[in-house]
């Protein structure tokens, strides 16, 4: 089974620029993963900009999957 890594964000800088706070986010990605029979191994959460590089959360994510394989569950607001 592919397991999926959670990955929820909420921009610090600019509080319009996501509609859907970090556990509305959580609770959407849960119930989707559900409905699908997703494996979440684990659940990642960032309160940060994407505006600069460097995400440390983030990079742990990429970091994770190279190392351990699997793959990313996100909120997108066109979904």
């Amino acid at each position: 089974m592919q397991k999926f890594f959670l990955y929820a964000r909420k921009s610090t800088d600019v509080e319009d620029k996501q509609v859907l706070s970090i556990e509305a986010q959580l609770t959407e990605l849960r119930d989707y993963a559900k409905r699908e029979n997703l494996n979440i191994a684990f659940e990642f959460i960032e309160k940060q900009s994407a505006k600069v590089p460097g995400r440390p959360i983030f990079n742990k994510l990429l970091n994770d999957i190279e190392k351990f394989g699997g793959n990313i569950l996100a909120w997108h607001p066109l979904c």
